[in-house]
């Protein structure tokens, strides 16, 4: 009895090893299933990248010209000195347009999934859109927005 014991005892461990292994070996099959197609899709795309650089690099003729390799100012042609120094307010709207304009990035998919989001997602959103209203706001007061 005591050897029949031993012997089951020896199976269950065995058994409990294996099964763990298979768990294992299912979940990295999962794993592989799942990511395979998202890794050949990045291999296939350096792949296709460096053959697209490899090709115009061999292929492109290079003629360097006066014409070609001036400065190309919106069609006219240039008449100072390109370091000129550009007010910051370009770039002030520049950096608010980018802030409000990915608002809109956030706002579509909300919008669209907002009746499958339960409260913490409306208020997620609403602090969200507080936080921005407060931004919007404070660039308002500080004359951001002014243009004289």
């Amino acid at each position: 009895m005591k050897n029949f014991c031993t012997f089951i005892l020896k199976q269950n461990f065995f058994y409990f090893k294996i099964e763990k292994y298979l768990k294992y070996f299912f979940l990295m099959t999962l794993f592989y299933s799942e990511f395979s197609k998202i890794g050949i899709l990045f291999l296939f795309s350096v792949f296709l990248a460096s053959i697209i650089l490899f090709l115009s690099y061999r292929l492109s003729t290079y003629n360097p010209d006066t014409e070609k390799v001036s400065a190309y100012e919106c069609g006219f042609d240039p008449y100072d000195d390109a370091r000129n120094v550009f007010d910051v307010r370009f770039y002030l709207v520049a950096i608010l347009f980018i802030v409000f304009d990915l608002e809109a990035v956030y706002f579509f998919p909300w919008c669209v999934s907002l009746s499958f989001l339960n409260l913490d997602g409306l208020w997620g959103m609403i602090d969200f859109i507080l936080e921005l209203l407060i931004g919007f706001i404070y660039a308002w007061e500080v004359g951001a927005l002014e243009w004289e």
